[in-house]
């Protein structure tokens, strides 16, 4: 659970951001994204699949685009 603790003279729009920023580093967001719609098993391990082949993918083209 992100907690921040707002100072005297911080700005409303500072602690939003602060706190934002703390709960996109606990991963909350990501977290409600997921469990928002029930995803069926193989569904889940054909998505991760396909991420572990792009993945090798990008990692074998290596640097020499640039």
């Amino acid at each position: 659970m992100p907690v921040i603790v707002i100072r005297e003279g911080d700005s409303f729009e500072a602690s939003i951001k602060k706190f934002k920023k703390q709960c996109e580093k606990a991963g909350i967001l990501s977290e409600v994204r997921k469990r928002e719609a029930f995803e069926k098993p193989s569904v889940k391990r054909k998505k991760k699949a396909i991420a572990a082949r792009k993945r090798l993918a990008k990692k074998s083209r290596g640097y020499r685009e640039r």
